[in-house]
């Protein structure tokens, strides 16, 4: 069965930046400084040319995105960079972005997997160099769409290389609720309706879902980017899903309880992943999912190099590599996301996988507000105000679920 984020991401989102522990907590001391583009990075240089490899390199990352075949024997694409490239790997998983960030302040590490709520705190901390993607050939065949974003770029400087994507989906049981929903409303305005068995993402980041739904119900509230909250506005995110609670089964974070779950009926509608649909549907649970009018948010992941990188040579072949189109189409299909190459989509085992995840579909992908961290420099823009951040965010968790 293929790997999937969500067991360790589920609750990595939460604390502090997507996925804090699965969940943690954040002080907000790499908050960005005012800037053009919202905050201004430390001067840090990229590699100007590609030497030779070091014979080494460090990775830290996500479980299932860089398997040595220690997990399974038929799951390995670090043995052929290591054959390839010279560059000896190592790899220390972490289980959320608030691990991820902790783990890269040591500075033992030469790249890192990083999911958007995560991404800008390691540029504006100085953890993470801008990068050459000059010096990434495989980075031509990148879909456009993830390019240039605010979670992974800053002033039209990329910071990494776009890895893989998905959306936060609503799942319900097709016996159960009817007729079948279109709209976030089931699951906040109309939970009633399914009062004790709604399930809702166990994370801080789930005042974004809240928000997105506001964004599209009640434009007096002026939100314009679910991340962008003042503390008007992330107060009616915090109310609603108050009112949320008391129709919630549970919240969750590891897939499997969630599948389980929906299996026994004791949930009939929530967010979700495709992976998990996918999953729910192949053990004969009555289960769809859909893409609501009002959108969804959803991750996007990028690899990044460390400024004080030791090995910054290695650094970029493993950025190369596991963007390419036979590692990118391995890591998407065993973990359970659209690969960022559109050349992976002929390699997947599965030939619909990349239409399942809907890969290269750039309407789709328009539909979704990808995870970032939440920051005093408002991300939609506004100058008049204080946006909150993702401490105020783990706080008003903490005062939602009680």
């Amino acid at each position: 069965m293929a790997f999937t984020r969500s067991l360790f991401r589920g609750t990595a989102l939460g604390a502090v930046l997507l996925l804090a522990a699965a969940c943690g907590t954040s002080s907000g001391d790499d908050s960005p400084a005012p800037g053009a583009s919202g905050f201004t990075p430390p001067k840090i240089d990229q590699l100007a040319q590609l030497g030779a490899g070091e014979g080494a390199v460090s990775v830290l990352a996500w479980p299932g995105y860089a398997e040595n075949g220690s997990n399974d024997p038929a799951v390995d694409w670090v043995t052929p960079f290591e054959k390839q490239t010279g560059c000896k790997t190592t790899v220390k998983t972490f289980g959320t972005s608030d691990e991820a960030v902790s783990l890269m302040k040591t500075g033992g590490y030469d790249v890192v997997s990083a999911s958007g709520d995560a991404s800008l705190r390691l540029i504006a901390g100085g953890g993470v160099a801008p990068v050459n993607t000059a010096l990434i050939p495989n980075y031509a065949d990148v879909t456009d769409f993830l390019k240039g974003k605010a979670w992974n770029s800053v002033g039209g400087q990329m910071y990494g290389v776009p890895h893989g994507w998905g959306a936060n989906l609503l799942m319900y049981r097709t016996d159960q609720v009817k007729p079948a929903p279109t709209s976030w409303s089931a699951v906040f305005t109309d939970a009633a309706k399914y009062t004790g068995k709604v399930t809702a993402y166990d994370s801080p980041i789930y005042l974004a879902d809240a928000a997105l739904f506001l964004m599209n119900t009640k434009p007096e509230l002026g939100i314009k980017n679910p991340y962008a909250l003042d503390s008007a506005q992330l107060a009616a995110a915090v109310d609603l899903l108050k009112a949320q609670k008391v129709h919630v089964s549970e919240y969750w974070s590891d897939y499997l309880k969630e599948v389980q779950s929906f299996k026994s009926g004791n949930s009939v509608i929530g967010t979700t992943w495709q992976v998990i649909v996918n999953t729910a549907v192949a053990e004969k649970a009555p289960v769809q999912a859909v893409l609501p009018a009002e959108g969804s948010t959803g991750w996007s992941d990028t690899w990044m190099v460390a400024a004080k990188s030791a090995h910054p040579n290695c650094a970029y072949q493993w950025l190369n590599w596991i963007v390419g189109p036979t590692a990118n189409a391995q890591v998407a299909e065993y973990f359970g996301e659209a690969p960022a190459n559109q050349k992976a989509c002929a390699l997947t085992t599965d030939k619909n996988f990349c239409t399942a995840y809907h890969a290269g579909d750039a309407a789709y992908a328009e539909k979704i507000w990808y995870w970032s961290t939440p920051i005093p420099q408002c991300l939609d823009g506004r100058t008049d105000v204080t946006c909150t951040d993702y401490a105020a965010w783990t706080r008003a968790w903490t005062e939602i679920k009680g």
